[in-house]
């Protein structure tokens, strides 16, 4: 018992360190950033890595192309090392993002033209199985048990599987059949990933902001989110942990809350989008913005301003902060680059700061974290996700923490518990106080390995 109260006790020191503005953030949410070609690609990709942590960003949305990933037909499909697996700008993804602090979320995406026939990315594979193997490979190498691979449990399926840019066909005739056959691709990753680790967490949807709901010759099909939502509901043996939406505006010089016709939905049309998805799921579902982002000009001429882009920011990330049901914001990219033709991150190609990198900044640092409701008298286990501690240990380490729970700026409750890291990269303790009705108390934990190595992390509790 020496050892865990070493643990604490260092431990304690770091967290009277924190801030008093840290300590009375209203946190609720991970943000964080998607940018492959800034992350996977760049010469600088560790070093943005390290910048994007630096904002106060705790996660990391990347894509798994299987096209881009096994352009040819391994010769042993489930095993990771086959030569035909590109997998080192992602395995390196994956490993540099604990280290500073980032858990990475997934998205496996892209069929190869030897599983469908030699057709684009964008067709279904011919057997589901080659599908399921892919992934499974992938849940397997980063499910936290392998050493010097990190750890992966935050996942999605299938990038806008609701335009035909992405997923074909849309229509048969002026028959939608994206839904059911964007099923089939859900149900077969879902049911592999949590094979592998029951304790990630996969997400529907990924569905773009925009569609028309029939076919209109001569262009792109395209199916509306509302309605691709309303038929997917209709398929059998959905399970999920939330949807992922893209409620970018509709033109480049769109603002945030522009009005557009449901079932098409961008950021104003999120609670209504949120109470049909309840209505056909029958139960709340909560929703992950896995792409946000306004591109700036000159680098985009038809964009918005630097000025612009930053008052933009700041609307957006409020007003998902104040939307109970959204539990992630991404913003589309971190930094400029030749390499991405979207010019909406926060950063310059030179790395230079644009304005809105201080507003993104801010918002994160206060919004970042979990809520956790409950019951008035009724105390609930506390779950922080501590990616930096993955990279320097196993599942299954005995960590120590130290936490206190503020009311306001009461102080209302303080402990010093252990807890295993958790395959999904967590730890679990529960505070003791008593919850008030209507009360929001903060909960700040530093949380240490036995070499030292410690992450501060903070949850909201909310009394209902």
């Amino acid at each position: 018992m020496q050892r865990p109260a070493r643990l604490v006790l260092i431990a304690l020191v770091a967290l009277l360190a924190v801030p008093a503005a840290t300590v009375k953030a209203a946190t609720r949410m991970p943000i964080g950033f998607f940018d492959d070609p800034g992350f996977r690609w760049s010469p600088d990709r560790v070093d943005n890595l390290a910048a994007a942590a630096n904002t106060g960003a705790t996660v990391i949305h990347t894509t798994a192309s299987w096209a881009n990933i096994a352009p040819t037909r391994p010769a042993a499909p489930g095993d990771p090392d086959d030569p035909a697996y590109k997998l080192g700008d992602l395995d390196q993804l994956v490993r540099e993002s604990a280290r500073y602090g980032l858990r990475v979320m997934i998205d496996v995406t892209g069929t190869p033209k030897w599983a469908n026939g030699g057709l684009s990315p964008n067709h279904m594979p011919t057997h589901l199985s080659d599908f399921a193997t892919f992934v499974q490979m992938l849940a397997i190498r980063y499910d936290g048990v392998n050493p010097g691979y990190g750890q992966v449990s935050l996942w999605s399926v299938w990038n806008e599987p609701n335009l035909q840019q992405f997923l074909t066909p849309q229509y048969i005739g002026k028959r939608i059949v994206s839904p059911a056959n964007y099923a089939k691709l859900y149900r077969t990753a879902y049911a592999v990933i949590k094979a592998a680790n029951p304790t990630a967490q996969v997400a529907i949807g990924e569905t773009s902001a925009q569609g028309r709901d029939r076919p209109l010759k001569g262009f792109s099909q395209t199916v509306s989110p509302g309605m691709f939502a309303r038929l997917l509901a209709k398929q059998k043996g959905l399970h999920f942990d939330a949807w992922a939406h893209h409620p970018y505006p509709t033109s480049k010089k769109a603002k945030p809350f522009e009005k557009v016709r449901y079932p098409n939905v961008t950021l104003l049309q999120l609670p209504r989008f949120e109470t049909d998805l309840r209505a056909a799921f029958h139960h709340t579902v909560p929703i992950w913005i896995t792409e946000y982002g306004h591109e700036t000009k000159p680098g985009e001429p038809h964009g918005v301003t630097y000025a612009q882009q930053a008052a933009y920011a700041k609307q957006a990330l409020a007003f998902a902060r104040k939307d109970q049901d959204v539990q992630m914001f991404i913003w589309f990219t971190f930094r400029d680059s030749p390499g991405n033709p979207w010019q909406s991150g926060i950063e310059q190609p030179s790395g230079a700061r644009k304005p809105a990198y201080a507003t993104f900044s801010a918002l994160a640092q206060l919004i970042d974290g979990t809520t956790v409701s409950t019951k008035p008298g009724i105390v609930p286990a506390i779950k922080m996700f501590v990616p930096t501690l993955t990279f320097y240990n196993r599942n299954g380490v005995t960590l120590g923490i130290t936490y206190h729970v503020f009311d306001g700026s009461l102080t209302v409750g303080s402990g010093e518990p252990i807890s295993r890291l958790g395959q999904d990269g967590s730890v679990v303790f529960t505070p003791v106080f008593t919850p008030v009705a209507g009360h929001v108390y903060t909960v700040t934990a530093a949380v240490q390995d036995a070499n030292g190595n410690v992450q501060i992390r903070s949850a909201v509790i909310r009394v209902v």
